[in-house]
């Protein structure tokens, strides 16, 4: 049930009801509502564990000593990386 902070919602799930609605009938889930709320819930944690990643790829990007490359060294390499692969010119 609803607490007075929170209003109801509807939500249009399209294509997707019929995998909600599968999940109510094999008992997993009592209802729709409660199919949405654990998706909802996997999708915090998902982005919770991305934000880490990213943070700690940040932290380690930040804390590595080595020199800086050119943004024009970086895309002449990539160019001529291509060329050897595909056999076309940069």
């Amino acid at each position: 049930m609803a607490s007075r902070a929170e209003k109801p919602v509807t939500v249009t799930l399209g294509p997707l009801t019929a995998a909600a609605q599968d999940r109510v009938k094999s008992g997993r889930y009592a209802s729709v509502s409660e199919v949405v709320r654990a998706g909802l819930r996997a999708l915090d944690r998902e982005e919770a564990l991305l934000d880490e990643l990213l943070k700690a790829r940040v932290a380690e990007a930040l804390a590595d000593t080595r020199p800086l490359q050119p943004a024009e060294d970086v895309r002449s390499g990539l160019a001529a990386r291509h060329a050897r692969r595909t056999g076309k010119p940069a």
